[in-house]
């Protein structure tokens, strides 16, 4: 089907064919794959760029997460579509699987619990990946409920774990709503905890308008993956009294 979607885009394949962009830097290249969904090259190009900047959180901080975000705005703006974002993910997946073994996790002491989901009615999950693998190397313990997670779920899981916060991720606009509803119940199960709203159809404007109402003053519209951990330690800092229990 993906393949298939590509007839109807208004490029044809000639520039895919082309190997010109094989010339461009390793920051260049990366990008290139992920806004064109190649991963033909990924692997050796992953592991040039770990071995350049000798981390591997800093490729998925930098070559990655600039590459993603890029993505986020063509599909924002409308030039690239669910098909093309879906190829640019795997892309991604394929970078983030690579660098895994070679991601140095702090050994202190988790005392931080998040809880992420995409909530019901939604399969996007690259962008909850990355945070996920991000905060997790921030010290974070992270519970990932995976995709298409009802509200119910969500709650149950968040009491069951006594997490200190919950991070709500979508794709699609109907995700939106599950977002308000998601956030509406868990004012009426009495949480205080901040609660992260992320996803390339969330904005601030929504966020203000429609879900503050219904979690007041606990809902942060968190603008892409690279912001997670600097938003989640200022909310989890443990002289915040605003943000405890």
């Amino acid at each position: 089907l993906l393949e298939y979607s590509q007839k109807f885009h208004g490029e044809t394949d000639k520039k895919k064919k082309t190997l010109e962009w094989r010339n461009e830097s390793i920051e260049k290249r990366i990008e290139y794959s992920l806004i064109e969904g190649i991963d033909t090259y990924i692997d050796e190009d992953i592991e040039e760029a770990r071995l350049q900047l000798k981390n591997a959180i800093d490729v998925i901080e930098g070559p990655l997460m600039d590459g993603m975000n890029i993505v986020g705005d063509l599909f924002g703006e409308g030039k690239m579509f669910l098909p093309q974002v879906v190829k640019s993910a795997r892309v991604m997946k394929k970078a983030v699987a690579n660098l895994t073994p070679f991601i140095d996790k702090k050994k202190a002491k988790k005392t931080k619990k998040i809880l992420l989901a995409t909530v019901k009615g939604d399969v996007h999950d690259i962008g909850k990946n990355i945070v996920k693998v991000v905060l997790e190397c921030n010290g974070f313990e992270i519970i990932d409920l995976g995709v298409m997670v009802p509200k119910n779920t969500i709650i149950e899981k968040a009491i069951e774990n006594d997490v200190d916060m919950v991070g709500l991720s979508g794709l699609i606009t109907p995700s939106l709503d599950e977002m308000v509803e998601v956030a509406n119940e868990m004012s009426n199960q009495g949480f205080k905890i901040p609660l992260l709203i992320g996803g390339a159809t969330t904005s601030r404007k929504h966020t203000v308008i429609k879900i503050d109402p219904v979690y007041k003053d606990n809902v942060f519209h968190v603008l892409d993956a690279s912001k997670s951990v600097f938003v989640s330690q200022n909310l989890l800092k443990e002289n915040n009294e605003s943000y405890k229990k």
